[in-house]
């Protein structure tokens, strides 16, 4: 798994290093006043799209299912090359926490009732890097792209990535102890057991496609400010461990010690675990819906930026700059 994650930024990186290198490009920034390189920072929050939580209604994967709550600090940094004006490429690394629970849907007795009830909760780390293209379409209206003194520059997004994760339950003792358990091992919804054979155990680490869009403002020809919306397309629905039918709870027993099957059996199933009982009397059955496969997970975030530029600025910023302020 981090052979994997290892070997896509290794390979982002020498992709990068090619693009940043290339020696007609740099003559062309030099020579445009465009640099070759930009620097920065980028934190924010970010937050979880998927089966658990969400708001009324039918669950989605977009900003209608936001749980405030559940807002996490991202923190990271990122290199980029400005290949042209309209153009750049960048490598971003970013550090999170994704997290989510039933109990703070806003129920209002509709389709999202049999969520809340359900009373799932989880909370993940994660890590992610991606490459992607910006692209700065009003540079076109523009007389000299080359000369940013006090502009807003804003631009689209999209590239392609990968992240890790390992979501994880809290775990209550028969003594009332609290304890946070890695799920995956769990096999919470029997993947990887005989009795399930279309349901194959998930990995950790996943490709994400970035999309979104920002705004830059340029405080002086190198140095600027920023704002981020980015939200990331995933191709696994287990980011919270969540995904499709309950199973038998007797299967735990042939897989695990007594003590880890008495922890599945109440990770797989914990209705009413954290709020009151809605449903009195109520049983789940075997094979009753637990999550949606038909939905992947999704995850976004809302970054302020900071970038620096590397290389010339432009003949009119550098006027600009050297001026005396009366004239």
């Amino acid at each position: 798994m981090r052979k994997r994650l290892h070997s896509f930024l290794g390979t982002g990186v020498c992709i990068f290093m090619l693009l940043t290198l290339n020696q007609p490009v740099l003559s062309q920034s030099i020579s445009t006043g465009t640099p070759g390189l930009e620097v920065g920072l980028n934190f924010g929050p970010m937050n979880f799209l998927g089966d658990v939580g969400g708001n009324y209604g039918k669950g989605t994967t977009f900003l209608k299912d936001n749980n405030f709550a559940f807002f996490r600090l991202m923190k990271g940094g990122y290199i980029a090359a400005n290949v042209s004006h309209f153009l750049a490429f960048r490598l971003n690394i970013n550090f999170g926490e994704l997290a989510g629970h039933d109990s703070v849907i806003n129920a209002k007795g509709g389709m999202e009732e049999a969520r809340r009830v359900r009373d799932l909760g989880f909370k993940s780390k994660l890590f992610e890097g991606y490459i992607a293209a910006e692209i700065y379409p009003t540079v076109l209206l523009e007389d000299d792209p080359s000369d940013t003194w006090h502009k807003l520059r804003p631009y689209g997004i999209i590239g392609v990535g990968m992240f890790n994760f390992n979501p994880q339950g809290l775990y209550i003792a028969p003594n009332g102890e609290r304890r946070w358990v890695d799920l995956k091992p769990l096999r919470t919804e029997g993947q990887g057991m005989a009795e399930y054979p279309d349901r194959k155990e998930y990995k950790l680490t996943e490709i994400c496609i970035p999309i979104g869009a920002g705004v830059k403002y340029f405080v002086t020809e190198k140095f600027h400010i920023g704002a981020e919306v980015l939200h990331r397309v995933t191709f696994t629905d287990y980011i919270d461990d969540v995904s499709t039918n309950y199973i038998d709870p007797a299967h735990f027993s042939n897989y695990m010690t007594p003590d880890q099957a008495a922890i599945a059996r109440q990770m797989a199933d914990r209705q009413n675990y954290f709020q009151a009982n809605t449903r009195p009397g109520f049983t789940r059955n075997v094979g009753d819906k637990r999550g949606n496969p038909k939905q992947s997970d999704a995850y976004f975030s809302f970054a302020v930026k900071f970038g620096w530029r590397i290389g010339n600025a432009s003949s009119k910023g550098l006027l600009r700059q050297s001026q005396c302020p009366v004239w």
